[in-house]
């Protein structure tokens, strides 16, 4: 009886720490990680500059379809990193290498993951702007283009696509 458990034990400790290295091998990386809060838009409050610093992240494999990388994919062609015509919500291996070079232009870490350093960089520096004075957003400016964007009284970021107002939600794609 007493043979049986060390093996019992030795089991135990041998699948825990399996399950320990395999959570390290699935775990987001290191340099997307921040203090998202789990909202399910894109949203700020209070001031403008550096409203973007609690986001979730965009990747190939995390909130690979949906508005907010829409809002992303607007950001890199206000860059000149993204054609217009690839902007449609999917973070796919375009989106990524634009991402890529948006971090290296910015020294930050060119993962192609949006995380909190990349977003945050986006939305820092003067980039949103409210042009009429009315604690909105009007423009992200980017330095080849800008684009319409607002933020609403719930703090929800959302801007135009084909002429519709979209709201840049993590959980779910309506851009095109």
């Amino acid at each position: 009886m007493h043979a049986r458990i060390p093996w019992r034990l030795t089991t135990a400790l041998t699948a825990a720490a399996a399950a320990v290295a395999i959570s390290g091998l699935t775990a987001a990386p290191a340099s997307a990680g921040n203090s998202y809060t789990g909202a399910a838009y894109v949203s700020g409050k209070g001031g403008f500059a550096d409203d973007w610093y609690d986001e979730g992240i965009l990747s190939t494999s995390t909130n690979t379809n949906s508005n907010a990388t829409c809002l992303w994919q607007k950001v890199l062609w206000a860059d000149g990193l993204l054609a217009w015509e690839d902007i449609d919500g999917i973070f796919g291996p375009k989106t990524r290498d634009a991402t890529r070079t948006f971090q290296a232009r910015h020294h930050l870490d060119d993962d192609g993951v949006v995380g909190e350093d990349t977003f945050g960089w986006a939305g820092s520096y003067g980039k949103l702007e409210d042009i009429d004075g009315d604690t909105t957003v009007d423009r992200y400016i980017g330095p080849r283009h800008g684009f319409t964007i607002w933020r609403d009284g719930d703090g929800h970021y959302g801007f135009y696509d084909d002429g519709v107002k979209r709201s840049a939600g993590y959980n779910y794609r309506t851009c095109s």
